[in-house]
C-alpha cells in the first residue's frame, strides 16, 4: 500500500488496463502474469496528478498531465522525465525514469513512469518527529543537495536548450504575472491589489548584475524530496515540472522563503521560523544564515547574497501565482488536489508577503547604505555573544579534547618521530586520537557544510587546536588536506567529489599542494612554469615543484597541482590551471624533503617533487583550463585564515610557557615575573596578541558575510600581522627559557621555526602589504570623488 494515498478522484480516472498492457511493453522486467493493476492517487501534488501503481510488488510512480482545459505552456511532463532521465544518468538523487508515453490514446493524457523510493517524506518544516541533532541534519542535507544540484554542468547532461541562457528573472516575472493574470482571467477571479502592484514592481527591481545560468528546480522545499528510512540523506528529490536553466538564486530563495515570513502576518501555511528572525524557536534547525551560509560554501555564492530581497519576492509571487492557477483550476473542475478549493485566501496572503517583503526589505537596505566599514563590519565580533549555542557546545568540547587527548599525546607522537628506525611513518597514538575525535563528532571542522560552523566560530576552534603542532589533525582539520578539500568542494565535479574528497572528509587518504617551484621567483605566481599539454583525454604534466607540504605522509595520494596551460597570447591571470594528480602514478617522484630550520618535519614533511611525463585523465583537471589563479584565491581565502588562527593559539601556549617560567626561576635575588622588563613582555605580548584576535575574527567574519573576495584586504592584513606578533612572543618566551629555549626540551624552537615559515607560506610579507596598500589607496580615492 502507497503512504499518503486513496482511490483515484473522479476527475482523474483513466482506463488502469490501457496502462497495464502499456507498461507489460514498455517498462523492463515488468511483471506479465494475471493479476491486475493496484492504482492509488497521491493526495499531494498541485499540478500534475500521481499515482502509486503496484503489480506483484513491483511498484512504480505516474505522473500525468491533468485532463481538461490547461494554461499554455503548464504540465509538460516530458520535460520531467528528460531532466529526470539526465540527472539520474548523473548520479544526482532523483527516482528512476521508466518509460514516456506521449500518445494520448492510452490513458488520455500524456504521462510518464518512474521506480517508486521507499522512505521518509516530511511534510511539516518544524519536524517534530526528530531529535533536534537530526533536524539540523536533514536541513543540510536538504541544502547540499540543492547545491549539488547548481554545481552540474547542464551541457555535459545533453540539456542544451531545455532552457533559454541569459534573462532568466525577467522571463520568470514576465511567465509569473501571465499565468496570475491568466488564472484570473480563465476563471473569472477577481483582482488582487498587491499582485496588480507586483506587476510593476517586479520587472523594475530585476538584478543589474550578469545571471549565472544553471540546472535549476523550480519548487524546491523540504516535502519534494524522499529522504533516507533513517539517515539523513536526500535519496530522491521530486516534482521537476518547473525545472529549467536559469539563475540559481531563485532557487535558494524559494527555499529559504519560510526564514522570511513576517511575524505580523497569518502564519498558516505551515511555517515554524515565521518573523525573520537570525533565531529560530525550534530546537536544532539551523537559524537562517548557518543554513545559507551552507549553500554558499559549497557553490562560492557570496554571502549576503546579493540583490536578495528581489529573489524573495519573486520567490513569494511565484508562489502565489502557482496557488491562484491552483484555485483556478479548482473553479474550472480539473484541479488534482482535493484542498485546490480553499487556495484563493493562501494566493492573496502570498501575494501580499511577496510586496511586503521586497519593498520593506529594500527600504530598510536604502537606510543602512551609508554605513563606513568599522561600524558595520565590527559589531558581530565584538558583541558579548558572537557565537551560536551549538557553536559555544563544539569549542568546549574541542578544549577539552585538546586538554585531556591532545597535549598528552604530544611528546608520545615526538618520541616516535624521534626513536623510530623510520621517521616517516605515522605514530599510532594519531590514529587513536582521530578515532576518538570522530567518535565525539569533532571532524571537519573547518568546513561549513560539513559543521554547520561559520568561520567565526571555527576561528575560536582552530586556536584551540593550533595550541599543538600535532592538534589540528586528529580534527581532521589539518593543512594542505583543509585547502584541498575545500578546493575539491567548492570546484570540484561530481565525480572528483566521489573519487578522491569523500576519502579525505573521512580521513582515509592525505594529499599535498603542489604550488611553489625551485627555479622560478614563486612570490609572482605567473611565473611558474610546469606545464599541462593536451594529448587526447590527458594530460601529460611536466615539471618541478618544492615545498610541497605534506609530501611525506605514508598515507599521501592525491596532489592538487599547479601549472601552465595557456599561451604567452593568453591574459597573464588566464595562463595556469589546477589539476588532480594521483601520487602513484609513473613519472611522479619525491626528489628530496626540505628542512626548516634544520628540521624536515617528519613525518608531514615539506618536499621537493618532480612531474615527468605524468599522464592523468583530461577529467582531473579542475573547473577548466585557465582558471588556476581562480581556484587559488578560493582556497587561499580560508586557508590564510586558518594558518592565522592555528598561530594565535601557538602564541598563546608560547606566553603561558614565558609566565610560568618566570614563576619558577630566580635571577639576582628575585623571581622573574618581579623583574619589570619581563613584566613589560608579558603586558606586549598580551597587547599583540588580542589586537591580533580581534582581526583574525573580523577577517574571518568578513570572509563569513562577503566571500574571500570582499575580505581581501582583512586576509592580507593578517597574513602580516599574525606571523610577526608570534615571532614576537614566542621569541620573548625563548628568551626567559634562555639555554633551555633553543633546545629540543621545550618545543619553543619548533614554535618559531613555524611562525616564521608562516611569514613566507602563502606569500611572503611584501606582497600582502603591496596588497593591503593597493586596496586601501583604492579605498581614499574612492572615498575622496564622493
Amino acid at each position: 500500500m502507497a503512504v499518503d494515498a486513496s482511490k483515484v478522484r473522479k476527475q482523474h480516472r483513466f482506463d488502469e488496463d490501457s496502462l497495464h498492457e502499456y507498461l507489460k511493453k514498455n517498462v523492463y522486467n515488468f511483471p506479465g502474469g494475471p493479476s491486475k493493476l493496484t492504482v492509488l492517487q497521491y493526495r499531494s501534488g498541485q499540478s500534475n496528478p500521481t499515482f502509486y501503481v503496484n503489480k506483484d510488488g513491483r511498484e512504480l510512480v505516474m505522473r500525468k498531465k491533468p485532463p481538461g482545459r490547461l494554461l499554455k505552456g503548464a504540465h509538460q511532463v516530458g520535460r520531467e522525465y528528460r531532466i529526470q532521465s539526465a540527472l539520474y544518468g548523473a548520479g544526482f538523487p532523483v527516482p528512476k525514469p521508466l518509460a514516456h508515453c506521449e500518445d494520448p490514446s492510452v490513458i488520455g493524457t500524456e504521462f510518464y513512469v518512474m521506480e517508486h523510493v521507499r522512505g521518509r517524506i516530511f511534510r511539516d518544516l518544524a519536524l517534530l518527529d526528530l531529535s533536534p541533532n537530526e533536524r539540523r541534519e536533514i536541513y543540510f542535507a536538504m541544502i547540499k543537495t540543492l547545491a549539488h544540484l547548481h554545481s552540474l554542468d547542464y551541457s555535459k547532461l545533453g540539456l542544451h536548450g531545455y532552457g533559454k541562457v541569459g534573462g532568466f528573472c525577467r522571463r520568470q516575472v514576465n511567465t509569473w504575472t501571465r499565468q496570475f493574470q491568466g488564472a484570473v482571467k480563465i476563471a473569472s477571479l477577481p483582482e488582487v491589489p498587491s499582485a496588480t502592484e507586483l506587476f510593476e514592481w517586479l520587472p523594475n527591481n530585476i538584478p543589474k548584475a550578469e545571471e549565472k545560468c544553471t540546472i535549476v528546480h523550480g519548487d524546491y522545499r523540504l516535502e519534494n524530496m524522499i529522504f533516507h528510512p533513517t539517515k539523513p540523506e536526500v535519496i530522491a528529490v521530486l516534482d521537476w515540472e518547473l525545472s529549467t536553466l536559469g539563475d540559481p538564486l531563485t532557487d535558494l530563495a524559494y527555499n529559504c522563503s519560510p526564514y522570511y515570513w513576517p511575524s505580523d502576518y497569518e502564519g498558516g501555511v505551515g511555517n515554524p521560523l515565521a518573523g525573520g528572525s537570525d533565531i529560530n524557536t525550534v530546537p536544532g534547525i539551523p537559524n537562517r544564515d548557518e543554513y545559507m551560509r551552507v549553500y554558499c560554501s559549497h557553490t562560492g555564492e557570496p554571502f549576503p547574497v546579493r540583490d536578495w530581497e528581489f529573489y524573495l519576492a519573486l520567490s513569494y509571487f511565484r508562489a502565489s501565482s502557482i496557488c491562484e492557477g491552483v484555485y483556478a483550476r479548482s473553479r474550472l473542475g480539473n484541479a488534482s488536489s482535493e484542498s485546490a478549493s480553499g487556495l484563493q485566501d493562501i494566493a492573496r496572503l502570498l501575494s501580499d508577503v511577496a510586496l511586503h517583503v521586497g519593498k520593506g526589505m529594500q527600504s530598510r537596505k536604502l537606510e543602512t547604505r551609508q554605513v563606513n566599514s568599522l561600524s558595520e563590519n565590527s559589531p558581530p565580533f565584538l558583541a558579548m555573544e558572537p557565537m551560536s549555542e551549538r557553536g559555544k557546545e563544539i569549542l568546549q568540547k574541542v578544549k577539552d579534547f585538546m586538554k585531556n587527548e591532545v597535549l598528552p599525546a604530544e611528546p608520545i607522537f615526538m618520541k616516535h618521530v624521534q626513536t623510530a628506525e623510520n621517521p616517516w611513518t605515522i605514530p599510532p597514538i594519531m590514529e587513536e586520537l582521530k578515532a576518538k575525535a570522530k567518535a565525539a563528532g569533532l571532524w571537519n571542522l573547518f568546513l561549513p557544510s560539513e559543521s554547520g560552523l561559520t568561520q567565526l566560530e571555527y576561528a575560536y576552534m582552530a586556536e584551540e587546536m593550533g595550541r599543538s603542532p600535532i592538534g589540528p589533525e586528529p580534527f581532521n582539520c589539518a593543512a594542505p588536506d583543509t585547502g584541498n578539500m575545500e578546493v575539491l568542494h567548492l570546484f570540484g565535479t561530481p565525480e572528483q567529489k566521489e573519487k578522491w574528497l569523500r576519502p579525505l572528509l573521512e580521513g582515509r587518504i592525505r594529499s599535498c599542494y603542489c604550488m611553489t617551484e625551485p627555479d622560478v621567483a614563486s612570490s609572482d605566481a605567473t611565473n611558474m612554469q610546469c606545464t599541462f599539454t593536451r594529448d587526447g583525454d590527458e594530460y601529460i604534466i611536466n615539471g618541478k615543484k618544492w615545498w610541497s607540504s605534506g609530501a611525506g605522509d605514508p598515507r599521501l595520494a592525491v596532489a592538487i597541482v599547479m601549472g601552465r596551460t595557456g599561451g604567452e597570447n593568453d591574459p597573464i591571470h588566464k595562463q595556469h590551471s589546477m589539476i588532480i594528480v594521483p601520487t602513484d602514478s609513473p613519472g611522479f617522484r619525491k626528489v628530496r624533503p626540505l628542512s626548516v630550520f634544520g628540521n624536515v618535519d617528519a613525518p608531514h614533511g615539506h618536499f621537493e617533487v618532480e612531474f615527468k611525463n605524468v599522464r592523468v585523465p583530461a577529467s582531473n583537471m579542475i573547473l577548466g583550463e585557465g582558471r588556476g589563479f581562480e581556484i587559488a584565491q578560493g582556497r587561499l581565502g580560508p586557508g590564510r585564515v586558518h594558518h592565522c588562527m592555528r598561530l594565535l593559539g601557538l602564541a598563546e601556549r608560547s606566553l603561558e610557557m614565558l609566565c610560568q617560567r618566570a614563576e619558577q626561576r630566580v635571577a639576582f635575588g628575585r623571581k622573574l615575573n618581579r623583574m619589570q622588563v619581563i613584566q613589560h613582555q608579558v603586558a606586549e605580548s598580551r597587547i599583540e596578541l588580542d589586537m591580533a584576535r580581534l582581526l583574525v575574527l573580523k577577517a574571518a567574519h568578513m570572509h563569513d558575510k562577503f566571500g574571500s573576495r570582499r575580505a581581501r584586504k582583512e586576509i592580507a592584513m593578517i597574513k602580516i600581522v599574525v606571523p610577526r606578533m608570534a615571532c614576537g612572543v614566542i621569541d620573548r618566551a625563548i628568551q626567559v627559557h634562555g639555554g633551555g629555549g633553543v633546545s629540543d626540551d621545550f618545543p619553543l624552537a619548533g614554535f618559531y621555526a613555524w611562525a616564521r615559515s608562516l611569514r613566507l607560506a602563502d606569500g611572503p610579507d611584501e606582497v600582502h602589504l603591496s596588497v593591503v596598500a593597493r586596496l586601501e589607496l583604492k579605498e581614499q580615492f574612492n572615498k575622496s570623488m564622493l
